[in-house]
């Protein structure tokens, strides 16, 4: 029963990564079972963008009626964190803002290394998911509002 816990765990964090730290409460695992199951739903998701990412990028290619807008809102920003910050800046925020699947499919679409995209992936997402984890399981009455 504990391993369908630390799944539950990891899945969440594939998709969302503060869906980690929030469904380990609930499912009373402890603090630091949570962000080890949280960095690896991330880095998981790190791991199959990177080598499907390219495949899935030829099949929307492939089947796009209209050319993809060039200048938008979020590219002008993804713009602006790379010129600003590199591949550091975007593994820094992949866990805040970009989702694991987005910050990674930003990353691969800048060009960059699998093995530096592995580390710095690797690196925020355990500086995150620490902090992250400890935050919501400090939070006064939350492990309450499960039981």
């Amino acid at each position: 029963m504990t391993f369908a816990r630390y799944v539950s765990v990891v899945i969440a964090s594939t998709i969302k990564f503060i869906g980690g730290p929030l469904s380990g409460v609930p499912l009373g695992l402890t603090w630091l079972e949570t962000a080890l199951c949280t960095v690896v739903g991330m880095m998981l998701s790190v791991v199959v963008v990177t080598y499907v990412g390219s495949g899935i990028q030829a099949l929307l290619h492939r089947y796009r009626t209209n050319p993809p807008k060039r200048f938008t809102k979020r590219t002008r920003l993804a713009i602006r964190i790379w010129k600003r910050a590199g591949l550091l800046g975007i593994a820094f925020l992949t866990p805040l803002i970009l989702t694991p699947i987005g910050g990674t499919a930003l990353a691969v679409s800048f060009g960059v290394k699998r093995g530096q995209l592995f580390f710095y992936m690797l690196l925020s997402g355990t500086f995150w998911a620490l902090i992250q984890t400890l935050a919501i399981y400090q939070i006064p009455g939350l492990k309450g509002l499960f039981a």
